[in-house]
């Protein structure tokens, strides 16, 4: 009988040892399998990687050639559309104002480097090359591509501008060539048609040009190469009669390639600590079955404690306090609290990987805990958030020292495996005196003091002060007043003009909220937008905005209208119907309004974003990428949510000031939005010398103070009848800058 009893008592561990072998065969197996997964998956993206690298730099470099003759068309048009030039070729026929200013142009220049001027009789009269006449090799330049583009000039209809480029070869090599028809800047002639005289220019393809394009646009190895050149990575060049004449090669980066092949050792000793794993599974099993329960006391040190550091977490540093402030209380002594926040971790969480900031929070807190030393608490409160209790008397000097000392840590670069990392950190303390302030509380106070520290540039320590609650009771009312001001109808909506590039004529105009606050005054909106976006008020603002700037809108039939959408508004899943109810009201076509919103969302929530993109445009708004250039600006992100246009960040605009290097990256920015097809708006114009810039650039639209500040409808309505004085002031600097080839790569 007791043997039968010790049968059935032992036979759930019998049962339970079977369940937990089958359980390691599975786990092995498991293991086995994922490594395969992780090694097909490792090819795979490496695969796809080279392939969207290869695509877009044949993308990029398509762009890169149609900038190229754009650039060649533009300069051509300014010459040759040109009061002065009609006047001396055909009025004053001088020979040496031809050669000066055509002819002595083409030496050591950007923008050409072949000038011909013919007549309608295809006799030349002036032939320049590099600055010098060409004498008897003017066929080597006239072929038949170019003979197509003159006859193309010169039957085109009245109505149409008569100039035609394309890409030719010449005896010197391949070049970008435009024909136009010498004439009034009004388009007019003024002599007979036997008598009419054409411009050519020629911009050669030189090996010092494709090496500047290359660095431009990022094209390693890029060469011109010959037409018959058979390779996957070339974009061919074709001539006004779609004859390929030539082709630019680069060489591929495949930077999944390069990314497999650092990532191979790891991989290799993932393998081989799988394998080790599997074999330990199978040999130490039996131990571990024999240790499958745990006494209370070890169960409670793990609920108290932080896995991934080792030290106190949340629960733990509650209990601790507990105990640390009844004996305070008992022995009359005090608590303080330090509250500690790494500045940084996220950035290096997202650049690195969630592995890389594990390592980061265990080296933090290795480090802290040989800094505090015994007679210290450390906690981890949070994921990037530690906590440090001293007891005893004539604490503040203590605490203050420990705070200049872990700063002073945090001064240092942190070494976690091949990769340095930098972060900083902000304290806030607070005091329990003789423990009058209860484990909860002082938690409170403490982290109130570090956001005051984060506030005040962060890497710095703040004692709480009662202010702090004042400051937020303010911020409390400030947000009671807001709530208010979107009930009762009292944000105001102003419009900052958005002008067309070329003209300078208001095409449309954005839509900005203010906010008076009744009793106070202005509040700035980088005051109150991050308050309604912090207490949920987003979502009622940007409608309350939308509507108010709709109905406006119905008052100008001839503009589009442009509105701020914050990550906020997004995160409300009735977002898109709400919009869509607002526009059903004011009876607005979507099509006239363009919705602009920054990449933050897009990086946070990609699917979520790109289902809210596509249910927008399905109501027929237009989607604007907004601050391009201002931080992250990922390529990924233009091609994969399909943006309707793009709007470059004033930081970008502002820095035209500082040479020919900001001129190119502004340029790349435009040819890689040309590229995918998506227009240009740049912001923070506010000097006649950027927008001349921006317009040859290649933007459409332009936004800034030189066109006018966010103002009230009366002004915007005002602002729609006024001539636009400063076109013609304008038109004249673009000239000279583009002859002066100060403006161009």
């Amino acid at each position: 009988m007791r043997l039968q009893n010790s049968k059935r008592r032992l036979q759930p561990i019998r049962d339970r040892r079977f369940v937990a072998g089958a359980l390691l065969l599975v786990f092995a197996a498991v293991a086995v399998l994922v490594a395969f997964t992780v090694l097909t998956a490792l090819d795979r993206v490496a695969t796809y990687a080279n392939h969207l690298d290869q695509e877009r730099s044949r993308e990029t470099l398509v762009g890169a050639i149609q900038t190229f003759e754009h650039q060649l068309g533009a300069t051509l048009n300014d010459y040759a559309a040109w009061d002065d030039a009609a006047e001396n070729v055909y009025r004053l026929r001088d020979s040496d104002w031809v050669n000066s200013n055509f002819g002595d142009m083409t030496f050591d220049s950007d923008l050409f480097d072949v000038a011909i001027v013919i007549d309608q009789q295809g006799e030349v009269s002036m032939a320049y090359s590099d600055g010098l006449p060409i004498i008897g090799e003017v066929g080597g330049f006239l072929q038949t591509d170019v003979q197509q583009l003159l006859d193309k000039v010169k039957s085109t209809p009245a109505n149409q501008i008569p100039q035609a480029g394309g890409f030719v070869r010449t005896h010197k090599g391949i070049g970008a060539a435009g024909v136009a028809l010498i004439r009034m800047k009004s388009g007019e002639l003024g002599v007979p048609d036997e008598q009419r005289a054409y411009l050519i220019f020629i911009r050669h393809l030189f090996t010092s040009t494709v090496e500047r394009i290359g660095k431009a646009y990022v094209l390693p190895g890029l060469m011109l190469v010959p037409p018959s050149t058979r390779a996957t990575h070339l974009v061919p060049i074709v001539s006004p009669s779609n004859a390929a004449i030539a082709a630019l090669a680069w060489t591929p980066r495949a930077p999944g390639d390069l990314s497999r092949g650092q990532v191979q050792p790891l991989v290799t000793l993932a393998l081989t600590l799988v394998a080790i794993y599997c074999l330990l599974l199978l040999v130490v099993g039996q131990r571990i079955f024999r240790s499958l329960s745990a006494d209370e006391a070890v169960a409670m040190k793990l609920a108290l404690t932080d896995r991934l550091s080792g030290l106190a977490n949340r629960e733990g540093l509650r209990v601790l306090l507990q105990e640390r402030v009844e004996a305070a209380r008992a022995n009359q002594t005090d608590v303080v609290l330090l509250y500690l926040d790494l500045d940084g971790f996220k950035e290096v969480n997202d650049a690195y990987g969630h592995a890389t900031g594990d390592s980061l929070i265990r080296a933090v807190a290795a480090g802290l805990t040989v800094l505090v030393g015994p007679e210290a608490a450390l906690a981890r409160i949070g994921g990037d958030e530690f906590a440090v209790v001293l007891s005893g008397t004539d604490l503040n000097m203590r605490a203050t020292a420990l705070a200049d000392a872990i700063l002073a840590f945090f001064d240092e670069p942190l070494t976690l495996g091949e990769r340095v990392v930098v972060v900083g950190c902000s304290i806030g303390l607070c005091t329990s005196p003789a423990g009058s302030v209860d484990g909860a509380e002082l938690t409170r106070r403490a982290d109130m003091a570090m956001y005051s520290s984060k506030d005040g540039g962060r890497g710095r320590w703040t004692f709480y002060d009662p202010q702090m609650d004042e400051a937020r009771e303010t911020r409390n009312l400030l947000e009671l007043d807001l709530r208010a001001a979107i009930a009762g109808g009292e944000i105001e909506v102003v419009y900052q003009p958005v002008v067309d590039a070329k003209t300078f004529a208001l095409v449309s105009v954005e839509a900005l909220a203010r906010w008076n606050r009744r009793g106070h005054g202005p509040v700035s909106p980088d005051v109150f937008i991050p308050i309604a976006e912090a207490s949920g008020l987003i979502d009622q603002l940007g409608l309350c905005v939308l509507r108010r700037a709709l109905s406006q809108l119905s008052q100008w039939p001839e503009l589009k209208l442009s509105v701020n959408v914050s990550p906020g508004q997004f995160r409300d899943p009735a977002f898109v119907d709400r919009v869509a109810e607002v526009f059903d009201e004011a009876g607005i076509e979507p099509a006239r309004v363009v919705m602009e919103m920054t990449e933050t969302y897009f990086i946070q929530s990609p699917d979520r974003a790109r289902q809210a993109l596509e249910r927008l445009k399905g109501l027929g708004l237009r989607i604007a990428l907004d601050d391009f250039g201002a931080g992250f600006s990922s390529v990924g992100y233009l091609r994969q949510f399909g943006f309707d246009r793009m709007k470059i960040d004033r930081s970008l605009v502002q820095s035209l000031d500082r040479g020919h290097r900001a001129v190119e990256m502004l340029q790349a920015t435009v040819a890689l939005a040309r590229s995918l097809g998506i227009p240009v708006t740049a912001e923070g114009v506010e000097t006649e010398q950027q927008a001349v810039i921006l317009r040859i650039a290649g933007c459409d639209q332009l936004q800034g103070y030189l066109f006018g500040r966010p103002q009230s409808p009366e002004d915007i309505a005002a602002l729609m009848v006024r001539p636009m004085e400063l076109r013609a002031k304008a038109a004249e600097l673009a000239f000279a800058a583009s002859r002066d080839g100060g403006l161009l790569v």
